[in-house]
């Protein structure tokens, strides 16, 4: 079985690594599923292969981010929790990422696409009826993007899923964000990753700030608008200020008018990749251990 499964794995580092430039134009779908062919596919979910998920956004990200900022970062950490699970000879598959979420708080922005929880509900399931007719057993799923109605939008989804279907379907929640939307510890479907928190920012840092902007100059430093990030003061809000941002469109414009909230300018890539890193590790751990439950 152990031979088998890494063989597997062998067998999707290969298949992806293949096709991640199709001539001179780079796959919009590297190191994902759509890369590989459906014998392909078959053979690693024969072999007991999980699927991994990428739930993002196109959101406004300030000045210096691009908008599919919440995309990058989450498929960044699935490539290194596929690392990790290879590591437990856990296989999996990376599923290409969902990127019209829920933007209730920065929808009044330019390029925040904000779409209908109940249509991002229904669209999940289909995915995940797809991916349970291809045969997985078990699908997980993480998100870049904290907007509280988009996370909610995933829970539904989740929920009704594991209602009606032999597959399995995890979504795998920071503790900080799982407390604001109201997920606890041992909630069927929902596995709550304790990551390290760190330092205190010295300001509220929930969007486009320092952290973000760290991990995408660790992540994708090419998208970045590096010469911009130096100009950007601290936001400095009160928490009074950020319960106002967070009742979302003009409110947040408002409370934020260069779209960000935190600190960008002392962001820097090595605290960023530390960030990913601690993130990831604790997403793979988390799912290693539900693995195991399953076996």
């Amino acid at each position: 079985m152990v031979r088998t499964i890494a063989k597997s794995i062998a067998v999707i580092q290969l298949a992806v690594a293949n096709v991640a430039f199709a001539g001179s134009t780079p796959s919009v779908f590297a190191g994902t599923l759509a890369d590989m062919t459906y014998v392909e596919l078959d053979k690693a979910i024969d072999s007991g292969a999980v699927a991994l998920w990428a739930i993002g956004a196109i959101e406004e990200h300030g000045p210096h981010l691009p908008l599919a900022t919440d995309v990058y970062i989450p498929s960044v950490q699935l490539l290194q929790i596929q690392k990790r699970l290879a590591d437990r000879k856990i296989a999996s598959v990376i599923v290409p990422p969902y990127y019209w979420g829920v933007n209730r708080v920065t929808g009044a922005f330019p390029g925040s696409i904000d779409i209908r929880p109940e249509v991002m509900t229904e669209l999940m399931k289909d995915v995940f009826r797809s991916l349970t007719a291809a045969g997985f057993k078990q699908v997980y799923c993480i998100t870049g993007h904290y907007d509280a109605a988009h996370s909610r939008a995933i829970i539904e989804a989740v929920r009704a899923s594991n209602n009606g279907m032999d597959t399995r379907v995890h979504y795998v929640v920071p503790k900080p964000l799982a407390d604001r939307v109201g997920l606890k510890s041992g909630d069927p479907g929902f596995l709550i990753a304790n990551v390290s928190a760190g330092k205190p920012p010295e300001h509220p840092d929930l969007h486009a700030g320092e952290a973000e902007t760290s991990m995408l100059l660790s992540a994708a430093p090419d998208v970045v608008r590096k010469e911009l990030i130096e100009s950007l003061e601290p936001t400095d809000l009160t928490p009074k200020d950020v319960e106002t941002w967070r009742r979302g469109y003009e409110d947040a414009k408002r409370v934020t008018p260069l779209g960000y909230l935190g600190d960008p300018a002392s962001a820097d890539a090595k605290s960023g990749a530390l960030r990913l890193e601690q993130q990831a590790a604790a997403f793979a751990e988390a799912i290693a251990a539900s693995v195991s439950e399953r076996r």
